[in-house]
């Protein structure tokens, strides 16, 4: 199990190999195939199924691809455990160890006693070749969420918007999440989260 926890902890954008190399129709894992969020719709981009119990998938806007995207939707589900708790704060000692190498990564967590989902609010940057600049500036607003299907197995879902900024305006984009910092987070918490149902490829 520490395998596929450390896998699921490790899906931000910025922190895997490029994406967009899933050059066939990307097949539906958990039956999920169109989002609708923040009025924009967003169409299934890329899956993967690298372990017995981890499900990846990641959505697109039709003008945006996984190599330069403004934003990207993902969901990722494993199975086999209820451990929320435990999954969110080791995504948390991960951040923290990355700050110490980068001071501009900066995260904030929230949760919600009620309904028993967490929060990760973060921003992660990568540098020009030369290091002279920020090239790239990454928003993640992560919700989990722990779930259990119509056959009894016990599930914890991530429902993730990531948000980016190249270049010249990146400087803008960061500014920006200081005054408007609260309108994503906001709208990740209100969406209702479609329901999954897993399928196997060889199904």
């Amino acid at each position: 199990m520490k395998k596929e926890i450390i896998i699921f902890l490790l899906s931000s954008i910025l922190l895997t190999a490029a994406n967009g190399q899933q050059l066939k129709k990307p097949f539906d894992y958990l039956s999920v195939s169109d989002l609708l969020f923040n009025k924009s719709a967003y169409s299934l981009s890329w899956t993967s199924h690298p372990t017995a119990n981890f499900f990846k998938q990641e959505y697109l806007v039709k003008a945006d691809n996984a190599d330069r995207y403004n934003t990207m939707i993902l969901i990722d589900v494993l199975t086999g455990t209820d451990n929320i708790k435990e999954i969110v704060a080791q995504k948390i000692t991960e951040l923290k160890k990355l700050k110490e190498s980068n001071p501009v990564i900066r995260y904030e967590t929230f949760d919600n006693t009620k309904s028993g989902e967490y929060m990760i609010d973060f921003v992660l940057t990568e540098n020009s070749a030369d290091g002279k600049y920020i090239s790239i500036a990454e928003r993640n607003v992560y919700r989990y969420k722990f779930f259990v299907d119509k056959k009894g197995n016990k599930s914890i879902l991530l429902f993730g918007v990531s948000i980016r900024s190249y270049g010249n305006a990146v400087g803008n984009f960061l500014n920006d999440l200081k005054i408007n910092k609260s309108v994503l987070v906001n709208e990740v918490a209100g969406f209702k989260i479609p329901e999954i149902k897993i399928i196997q490829a060889n199904q």
